[in-house]
């Protein structure tokens, strides 16, 4: 054979699969889930990043995220005619038309939801006594005309506004419509007249000819400027707080001129509503380039070309976009921590799987090397063979991916699959161009034991070392956040295991060597028969103990970042609540209510509590929350719950007049140990001194509060206002039952799900478990690949050894302890290696994006920390897999039988 026959490579690869079909079953499974894993990677991303900026803005509404142009009312200085043209439909559609057109890509507006027409920059006080004053102040009306009104909205009662003739700041009467609410708060009919004062003329008539019903009231037509649908009541900002009722007329379009002989100054607007199905967070920079230029830039300049230099432009989504881009920053490093580590594991199994391959085939290969195979022609028959199942199988687990999630960039998906395919189809090719370079008759022993590495080998560890170690002094520096676009930082936990699994290779042989010389003076020979048998592994079986290293320290990685989101939610949710559930009131509670709620199932413990907010201490303008208790009760909460724990006896109100107080850290810096009088909203007033401080308490969620027995307080300052709970099961339906209308209840369980509150950062919590999920499949079937690359040689030497009276439960011994060394070592330096590598990077990494809502919670920063279970699960896992394996393979053999292990000439 030689490089001009190369390309005759049909009736090889043939041959080849037939065969060894099970192998080539197998590598096209593993290329197919693989490939199906790297290709739903980005799609997922993209799908989970998508929705988070799309709920951004819809959690914003559209009052923030539409773009809104408003201009002021005609130039006085024009004619009128010219004034009452500019406000008309045609000029006021033309504008928009071009204004519309001014919005770069990648913003695209719906016009489905957008708008234009005029409102008043002033609403009028009309002088109508039937409309409702609740102080005695008259209503104010909000005159506005709205294009497309009869395709928003369903007409209730009566009909759409119109015009008879063209109408002129003249005009004597027009019509209008309201919305149902509206009607509704102002007692508007169907018929009814409200009479707007003029500016130099008779008072305009406006006439109320139908009720009517948004279609789409979430909608940025009808949310953009929500007055449109429903009325306010307005509260002046005097002591008195006197209020008014405020509400929108909607005017025909061709009745906007009738407004400027009123004061309502009107003027025209134009109002731009993004469409949120075509936001991708890919896309943000382009969004946010957008945005500017619009408010400040190159597109205000040409908007105000179109309209008049007044033009102003108001839109809160460049803050909803700068929001969103925060929480993505902080979310995304730790993905792509996530995404490396299963990564490497899954390269890591796609290149032993090769290499156990070549290994398996070892003795084939050189007897072709030796025939005269050219290593270029033989490369390439391995590689077409290998593509011949890879390539399709490749081109399955995308095609599922495209299926499963349909969101997403494609491109980023096809790459990640051809990837998968390459190193696949590539990875026996150049394992066997590696090991056959030279032609040999006999290769020397490659015991694990025996083999020295090379001085290639030291060079190359070496250097992965410093890189290992520069990215965890880096992240350990700036931490995720600060270097989100730093691929060698979101591959430190990754280089960490992989120098630990390095280290543990050149560990390996020294402990057997080790552990042999006493077994050997053990009775019996299974001892000393597996130490030797694990001895005499080839070297090539070193990249499965590389590939469960790195798996088991991605999992107890993953596992850890879950455990400390876990955490983070659930001790932010107690410091919010107090308890596992709290009942407030503004006034004092019911005196029945504390038995009631002590009577519901799972109710456990009950802290009655008064919480007093305007206190104020030595007569001072600063109020600090005091919060009267029951020293044993709330000692008690405090135990269960682990937050500002007291012993009962320091908070004790003793014989005298000074009330003991429990401060925060402010508090107690401000007025320091000595005796203070606080003075009460009731004007009664206690004397009290600070014995213990804490940094939170469970009564109230502020950084100042102030914590006395309840008992030295007055009769009407110490009457509980709230009730904290604490329970197994509490149940919210219960406990708002019991209270009914006199006090609200809060939740620890419903306030702890608040903070799931974005769909980034649930995505990001499902692609985590996906990685640890995927880490420990890897590394099972990392283990696997190694187990049965050694069957047929456990098998054959089974065989042999039951000739010479080995029994059967001797041979299940000798395998499962055979198995034993490698698997352990992989356990316990991948618990160890998983355990070391969290407390280096746990200062790096704050979870708090991915933890927390956008709603501050009082937790402060959610640290990284070790979790138990996703350190021991794992590595459990790989020792019972191990044992499995060998005990399942000595009782298949001994089903078997041993005439075909015992013949002589089968290849092994």
């Amino acid at each position: 054979m030689n490089s001009a026959h190369v390309s005759a490579t049909a009736p090889w690869i043939r041959t080849r699969l037939r065969a060894a079909p099970g192998a080539a079953w197998a590598l096209a499974l593993l290329v197919a889930v693989t490939a199906c894993l790297a290709a739903a990677f980005p799609r997922a991303l993209d799908r989970y990043e998508d929705a988070g900026l799309r709920d951004s803005a819809g959690r914003a509404g559209p009052a923030r995220t539409s773009i809104q142009l408003s201009d002021t009312q005609p130039d006085l200085m024009l004619p009128q005619d010219q004034r009452e043209a500019d406000l008309r439909p045609d000029a006021l559609r033309t504008r928009y038309d071009r204004v519309r057109g001014v919005v770069g890509r990648p913003l695209v507006i719906d016009p489905a939801q957008s708008a234009y027409g005029v409102r008043p920059a002033d609403n009028p006080v009309v002088p109508d006594a039937w409309i409702p004053r609740p102080n005695g102040l008259p209503a104010q009306v909000y005159l506005a005309t709205q294009s497309d009104l009869a395709g928003h909205a369903t007409v209730r009662e009566g009909r759409l506004p119109r015009t008879s003739g063209q109408v002129t700041s003249q005009t004597p009467e027009i019509e209008a419509t309201v919305t149902a609410a509206t009607a509704d708060s102002l007692h508007i009919k169907v018929g009814s007249v409200i009479h707007v004062p003029g500016e130099g003329r008779a008072p305009l008539a406006v006439r109320i000819t139908g009720i009517l019903t948004p279609r789409d009231p979430a909608g940025a037509y009808w949310s953009t400027q929500p007055l449109l649908r429903t009325p306010t009541l307005v509260v002046l900002p005097t002591p008195e707080q006197p209020k008014y009722w405020l509400g929108a007329l909607l005017l025909a379009q061709d009745a906007a001129p009738a407004l400027l002989g009123t004061g309502a100054k009107p003027g025209p607007y134009w109002q731009l509503a993004p469409d949120t199905a075509t936001l991708h967070a890919r896309d943000l920079t382009g969004l946010k380039t957008a945005v500017a230029a619009l408010e400040s830039g190159p597109g205000l300049q040409q908007v105000r070309s179109y309209t008049t230099p007044d033009t102003d432009l108001s839109t809160g989504l460049d803050d909803v976009l700068a929001t969103f881009g925060e929480l993505r920053s902080g979310i995304r490093p730790l993905t792509a921590v996530a995404a490396f580590g299963t990564g490497t594991v899954a390269v890591v199994v796609l290149l032993m799987a090769g290499g156990l391959t070549a290994d398996r085939r070892r003795t084939e290969l050189a007897l072709l090397r030796a025939r005269g195979a050219s290593l270029r022609g033989l490369t390439a028959r391995l590689f077409a063979e290998t593509a011949v199942t890879a390539v399709p199988a490749g081109a399955l687990g995308l095609t599922a991916a495209l299926l499963t999630i349909p969101e997403g960039r494609r491109s980023y998906a096809v790459a990640a699959a051809l990837a998968v395919t390459l190193t696949a189809s590539a990875a026996l090719p150049v394992r066997a161009a590696l090991t056959h370079r030279t032609v040999r008759l006999h290769g020397p022993r490659e015991d694990v034991t025996t083999v020295r590495p090379s001085r290639r080998r030291t060079v190359a560890e070496l250097t992965l070392l410093v890189v290992a170690s520069g990215a965890v002094e880096a992240l350990r520096r700036h931490g995720t956040s600060g270097s989100a676009g730093d691929q060698l930082v979101a591959l430190a936990p990754v280089l960490v295991g992989v120098i630990a699994a390095l280290v543990l290779v050149r560990v390996y042989p020294l402990l057997l060597r080790r552990l042999a010389r006493p077994a050997g003076r053990l009775r019996g020979v299974v001892g000393h028969l597996s130490l030797a048998r694990a001895g005499r592994t080839s070297v090539s079986a070193v990249l499965p103990l590389l590939a469960l290293l790195t798996a088991l320290t991605t999992a107890a990685f993953g596992g850890s970042v879950l455990a400390g989101v876990s955490d983070a939610r659930d001790h932010a949710a107690l410091l919010a609540v107090g308890a596992d559930a709290r009942l407030d009131a503004t006034a004092p509670l019911p005196a029945e209510l504390p038995d009631r709620v002590r009577r519901l199932p799972g109710v456990r413990g009950l802290a009655e509590v008064s919480v007093t907010d305007q206190a104020k201490p030595r007569d001072g303008l600063e109020a600090v929350p005091l919060v009267g208790v029951d020293p044993g009760s709330y000692a008690e909460l405090t135990g269960r719950t682990g937050v500002g724990a007291f012993s009962e006896r320091r908070l004790k109100h003793p014989t005298g007049s000074v009330l003991p107080a429990l401060a925060s850290p402010s508090v107690a810096t401000a007025y320091g140990t000595r005796p203070f009088l606080v003075r009460l909203p009731d004007t009664s007033a206690v004397t009290v001194r600070i014995v213990l401080v804490r940094d939170a308490t469970p009564a109230v969620a502020g950084a100042d509060f102030l914590v006395v027995d309840r008992a030295g307080l007055s009769g009407t300052a110490a009457r509980p206002t709230s009730l904290l709970v604490t329970g197994d099961r509490v149940s919210g339906a219960a406990l708002r039952k019991a209270a009914g209308s006199s006090a609200g209840v809060t939740v620890r369980a419903e306030e702890r799900a608040r903070y799931v509150d974005s769909p980034l950062q649930s995505g990001a919590e499902r692609i985590y478990t996906a990685a640890v999920l995927a880490g420990a499949g890897y590394a099972v079937l990392a283990l696997l690949l190694s187990l049965l690359r050694a069957a047929p040689e456990r098998a054959a030497l089974l065989a042999r050894l039951r000739t010479m009276g080995l029994t059967r439960a001797q041979g299940r011994r000798l395998l499962v302890l055979e198995s034993l060394p490698q698997a352990l070592l992989a356990a316990a330096g991948g618990t160890l290696t998983g355990w070391a590598t969290i407390r280096l990077l746990a200062p790096g990494f704050d979870l708090t994006s991915v933890a927390l809502a956008s709603a501050q919670s009082p937790v402060g920063e959610a640290r990284l920390r070790i979790d138990p279970v996703s350190l021991a699960v794992p590595a459990i896992g790989v020792l019972l897999v191990a044992v499995g394996v060998a005990v399942v393979q000595a009782w298949w053999s001994g089903r078997r039988g041993s005439v075909r292990e015992l013949r002589a000439g089968d290849a092994r």
